[in-house]
């Protein structure tokens, strides 16, 4: 009925139009207007692919528009400060208060609910504690590498030259230059703009091997030593898995292949390229760490590891069996959560596969423990890390320093538009449309996120004078309390199973959760043993 009044009143309009402009001839400016509108109604009226349109002409087509405009309308008039997803508005203002150096403080006290389930909070001491003035920085690959590297507690996590513009990676790394902290180049190797920020790199290798591949897509050690020679290359992390989307792989396809892209990874021009899942230079933990003690000798010493979502936790027990056996092991482990982060990826991935990151922290921290093997690995948390909390909760489950992507790119200016994967981003931090990412200037914002890094390790250090611990390593899981009920709370010590020294090499002390996985745990092979 809808379509057969808009007939009606078309055909009337036009008489009605055509009769004035005898008369008026200005009138026929209204046809500039009228004409396209009744055109666009008719086509709707006949197409088949949208019965929305095609039962309302026309008006039909703002369902559209609202729906292209709902995320700004979400983000400015509806949502509250503290129930936004994936970053809350709370915390994205102090992120972008704390980068450009405005006053961070909150008047009239917290906007959160401090009864809901799940609130957290961390135990303040009335006993005095010497205030730490300097960042304590953590040593990685001490004893082991010939080129041990002395890392910031907060480094900005994974994030490819590709997935973000040439602006936003050249700001990344100068601020990390500026704020002596590192850089992790995500899978997509080291670009030109990683170099001219002049900050320290962490090379991410991925089972495409960008920068280190051979023309049939395999590892190749040649080009891997010309490029971990580099001076700024100061760390190598092997990329097992990511939170986004974890035994996931990747294609790039051969449309985005162009010169630069295809010199910095070693592809050629045009072609199609296929990330497989899993790598082909290791199939077992024990080649594994192989491949990671032939990763530190290629690349003169430098401290070498990998990072990984945990997914079946026989396979991370089984690489801990393999250290025990081999005497070899990672200089570092980073830990990334299930929840994903700025890697674009399916919705079934980023919500239903891999372990969420607290769980995941702690876990590892456990596995490393009871196999006797902590000391020797560096546990690095990734995963949704923007303030001074985040990181002391992160070391209470067991991390020893942390990596941020997010917040480093809410510093830049990232409004959580939610276009990182369709090359759109308003503020031309994730896309390569040159008409977007030339407004991101780099002296700006390379600053932004020099005092965004400033300002959250301050805080961290602010929380540890609070709390009476004088270092990070200090921090123990009994300080961290969250409600589990309407009238319970629980410590993290009592939340998290946090299992005793060698207790996995000494089997009359294998806690029973644990004792099965243990024994099925392979050395050999990421599968359990039978």
């Amino acid at each position: 009925m809808f379509r057969r009044w808009f007939y009606a009143i078309s055909v009337c309009v036009l008489v009605l139009v055509s009769a004035i402009a005898l008369f008026w001839l200005p009138i026929l400016w209204v046809l500039v207007v009228l004409v396209p509108m009744i055109a666009i109604g008719l086509y709707d009226s006949k197409q088949t692919r949208h019965s929305i349109r095609r039962n309302f002409p026309l008006i039909g087509r703002l369902r559209y528009v609202f729906e292209e405009i709902r995320p700004e309308i979400q983000q400015y008039f509806i949502e509250l400060n503290t129930d936004a997803y994936p970053i809350e508005r709370e915390i994205r203002s102090l992120v972008y208060q704390r980068a450009k150096g405005d006053l961070e403080t909150q008047p009239f006290g917290t906007q959160r609910d401090t009864n809901a389930v799940g609130y957290e909070w961390v135990a303040h001491a009335m006993a005095d504690t010497k205030r730490i003035e300097h960042e304590p920085r953590i040593e990685i690959g001490k004893g082991r590498c010939a080129r041990p590297y002395s890392a910031s507690r907060l480094n900005i996590s994974a994030m490819s030259y590709g997935s973000l513009s040439p602006t936003a990676i050249e700001s990344l790394s100068r601020g990390a230059k500026m704020g002596n902290f590192a850089h992790n180049t995500g899978e997509g190797s080291i670009s030109p703009y990683h170099i001219k920020g002049g900050g320290d790199l962490i090379w991410q290798i991925g089972t495409g091997y960008f920068g280190c591949r051979s023309d049939d897509g395999s590892f190749d050690k040649h080009k891997f030593s010309e490029n971990a020679s580099r001076d700024q290359v100061r760390m190598i992390e092997v990329k097992l898995s990511q939170g986004a989307k974890p035994g996931h792989g990747g294609v790039l396809p051969g449309v985005k292949v162009d010169e630069e892209i295809a010199k910095i990874r070693g592809v050629p021009i045009g072609q199609t390229v296929i990330s497989p899942p899993r790598h082909s230079a290791f199939h077992s933990p024990k080649e594994l760490l192989e491949f990671v003690e032939q990763l530190r000798e290629q690349s003169g010493g430098k401290p070498v590891g990998f990072k990984l979502c945990i997914g079946r936790r026989v396979e991370l027990l089984g690489i801990c069996k393999a250290m025990l056996e081999t005497g070899m092991s990672p200089d570092f482990i980073t830990v990334d959560g299930g929840e994903g982060g700025t890697g674009a990826a399916p919705l079934e991935f980023s919500n239903s596969v891999g372990m969420p990151a607290r769980d995941a922290w702690a876990f590892a921290h456990n596995a490393l423990v009871g196999a006797g093997l902590r000391d020797q690995v560096k546990l690095i948390a990734s995963g949704k890390i923007m303030t001074g909390f985040h990181m002391i909760r992160a070391m209470a489950l067991g991390a020893d320093l942390c990596n941020s992507a997010r917040g480093m790119m809410l510093a830049m200016g990232c409004i959580q538009a939610l276009r990182c994967n369709n090359d759109t981003c308003p503020t031309g931090v994730a896309t390569q449309n040159r008409a977007l990412y030339k407004g991101l200037v780099v002296e700006d914002k390379a600053p932004r996120v020099h005092r965004f890094h400033q300002g959250t390790i301050e805080s961290m250090l602010e929380l540890l004078n609070a709390i009476g611990v004088d270092l990070p390593e200090h921090i123990t899981p009994d300080l961290l309390y969250r409600r589990v009920s309407d009238h319970r709370i629980m410590t993290f010590q009592d939340l998290y199973e946090f299992i005793p020294a060698d207790s996995l090499i000494n089997d009359a002390e294998i806690p029973n959760i644990w004792r099965k996985e243990w024994a099925l745990a392979n050395a050999d092979s990421f599968r359990a043993s039978a």
